[in-house]
Parts: structure tokens; sequence; C-alpha cells
């Protein structure tokens, strides 16, 4: 039986997801973070503890620790992957058209390349683990906030 191309991108799409589960990427804390954000979801246990460097306007550095299931987890590490070392009007614009991918369910063509952050799509038809996806990215929002009104 051949397989449609939905299937195999999902199955793309898991294999992204479970690499950065099992291989985070920046997951640690930074020394002397500009800024430190703490997201947690008590309906399901999940937490995420990131640290921020900022410098000139651009986000220098990201990581993250924390406890949850893989699509939490997964996520942290696509996100700190995707934003580290970038302008910060561009981590900005991520954050919106990655809520608009999750929040809003706009196809992945309506908002432009995400890269290893389109795995996370599918999760979109379950209510709650959108918000395990969009856990980080909500401790970030509040991190960035921090940090970028303090002059960060």
């Amino acid at each position: 039986m051949a397989q449609t191309s939905a299937t195999v991108d999902d199955e793309l799409y898991r294999e992204i997801l479970l690499d950065h589960y099992r291989h985070p990427r920046h997951r640690g804390t930074l020394e002397a973070p500009t800024a430190t954000a703490h997201g947690h979801n008590p309906l399901c246990g999940d937490e995420v503890d990131l640290s921020l460097r900022l410098h000139g306007g651009e986000l220098e550095q990201v990581a993250f620790d924390g406890q949850g299931c893989s699509i939490s987890m997964a996520s942290a590490s696509m996100m700190a992957e995707e934003i580290a070392g970038r302008p910060l009007d561009e981590v900005h614009d991520l954050i919106a058209r990655f809520r608009a991918l999750l929040v809003e369910g706009k196809d992945p063509s309506e908002v432009g390349d995400l890269g290893d952050l389109e795995a996370l799509s599918g999760v979109r038809k379950y209510l709650a683990r959108v918000k395990c996806a969009m856990l980080p990215w909500v401790a970030l929002e509040e991190g960035l906030s921090q940090a970028e009104g303090h002059g960060g």
C-alpha cells in the first residue's frame, strides 16, 4: 500500500519531534541572563524555565530547562534553536507566526517558513496539546517583556 504525502509528512514530523525531545538543543541555564521566565501548565504539570541574554537588539543566547511531555519539551528545543542569535524584531515576528499556526489554525503556507517548528502543526487538532506546544512560547514572551522593559 502506497503512503500518502500526508502520512509521510506525519512520520517526518513525528521524527523531528522525537529528535528534539530526546536530544534537546539549548538545554540548561545561562549565567547572568538578561531575563528569566517560568512557564507552568497546572493541568498537566509541564514546566519550563527560560534564560535569555539580550544585547544590542538581538536575542544573543537562550537556554531552557524543565520537565513535561514530549510536545512541550520538543517545542522548547525547537523554539530555542530558531530564536538564538536573531534580532528581537524577528523573534517577535516568529512568535506571532507560530501562534497563528497553532492557536489561530492558519495553514503553514500562510505563515511563512517556520523550519522544524512546522512539525508541531499537527497538535492544533488537540486543544490540550496546543497548550503544551505554546508553553515555552508564552514564557518567552514573558521573558522578552521583562528584558525589554528593563532596557535589555
